[in-house]
């Protein structure tokens, strides 16, 4: 008899829908078949709806998160050229590697772990250190938790840098943090499937603006990529999108059919009704935490994501007890990952159907389950 399934309550991947799931077990199909084709091109243009987008370009390519950085820094970035990264935790950090990689010359705007740069540091790299060729935002920093504004920083770059591209690393925001691409003059959004666009992993999604592609057009150098180059990929999608097969190297397609299948569930409820869901099922999270005397890693509510919630383990209550009792109360929730202070804290994801379709009662469960597992490794909650 098979194990029960226990909840997979990190901050991605996420628990899957019916839907995605039959998708991901459909028989072979060819990548070139029409109702392929026909699957591949919708999930382009829909991602241009989620992303609030009439006119990014979109690629979408078999590989994790990180490729998408790959994706668009190789893309538009030359030697020499400078970046700034705006720094909330690991992913930044890494950003930055990623900058380097391909030659960028790389400055930090970093915050302790939980706060985030303020945008009068910001502003001032920006002037001091300029100009840049790119800033890059982690908008959801899964490492701590931490929410940015990046309204708020765009509309700073945009006055004072206003030829910086503004690079948004999206992995823990799409679909479920508001990003308006047109509207907030975002150049670049990176994503991938396993988070709250709702699909297992193996998806890189990368939505470039025009300014962005007139940047890629007008380089100097070739790009030091060979998968990764957008003059490649470029007329692959541009293909699929006008519905005629095209081949450079071989889609997932059943993953490309589960994010399709995803999409439409996402787009069935409108966006702005998922960001207020995200935001609610957010602060009922947080709520009953602070009312069991938890401390959040983010130092304000203002600071802390939608789709993931990470929460200081209470004083006496080892990682380890914690994290195993929930499991054995059949929900997984995720350790810290922040080095600085990775076994201080945990997390727990709440995103996708978790938040959309809320008849499953997963919050719920999870909350059951967390509590259950603090009484069991020791900790006397407020009420009690």
């Amino acid at each position: 008899m098979a194990a029960p399934h226990k909840l997979c309550m990190i901050p991605g991947p996420v628990e899957f829908h019916e839907d995605v799931l039959a998708a991901m077990a459909s028989p072979a199909l060819s990548h070139i078949a029409p109702s392929f084709i026909d699957c591949f091109g919708r999930v382009l243009e829909n991602l241009r709806h989620v992303l609030l987008t009439k006119s990014a370009q979109p690629f979408v390519v078999a590989g994790s998160g990180t490729l998408g950085w790959d994706l668009a820094v190789a893309n538009l970035i030359e030697k020499g050229d400078k970046a700034l990264v705006h720094n909330t935790g690991v992913f930044g950090d890494r950003m930055g590697d990623c900058l380097a990689t391909y030659g960028a010359e790389v400055s930090h705007v970093r915050a302790p772990p939980g706060h985030r740069p303020s945008l009068q540091e910001i502003e001032q790299a920006l002037t001091a250190d300029g100009p840049f060729r790119m800033i890059t935002i982690t908008h959801v920093d899964t490492s701590t938790g931490v929410l940015t504004d990046i309204q708020a920083v765009a509309e700073v770059v945009r006055r004072v840098s206003p030829d910086t591209l503004i690079l948004v690393d999206g992995v823990c925001s799409v679909a479920a943090e508001p990003i308006r691409m047109d509207d907030w003059g975002i150049d670049v959004v990176t994503s991938a499937g396993q988070k709250a666009l709702g699909t297992p992993p193996g998806l890189a999604v990368v939505l470039a603006s025009e300014r962005a592609m007139r940047v890629f057009n007008s380089r100097k150098t070739p790009v030091a990529a060979y998968f990764a180059s957008w003059n490649r990929w470029l007329p692959i999608m541009q293909s699929y999108e006008k519905r005629t097969p095209s081949y450079f190297g071989t889609p997932p397609v059943q993953l490309i059919m589960a994010m399709d299948a995803s999409l439409k569930l996402i787009l069935s409820h409108g966006m702005e009704k998922i960001f207020a869901e995200h935001a609610a099922a957010s602060d009922h999270v947080k709520q009953v935490l602070e009312g069991w005397g938890l401390k959040l890693v983010p130092q304000s509510r203002e600071a802390a994501a939608h789709a993931m919630t990470a929460v200081y383990y209470p004083e006496g209550v080892a990682a380890s007890a914690l994290l195993s009792s929930a499991a054995a109360h059949n929900v997984v929730l995720a350790g810290g990952l922040h080095p600085t202070i990775a076994a201080k804290y945990f997390r727990i994801g709440h995103m996708g159907i978790t938040v959309y379709e809320p008849q499953r009662k997963y919050i719920e469960t999870t909350l059951d389950a967390l509590k259950k597992a603090l009484v069991e490794s020791g900790y006397q909650l407020p009420s009690q």
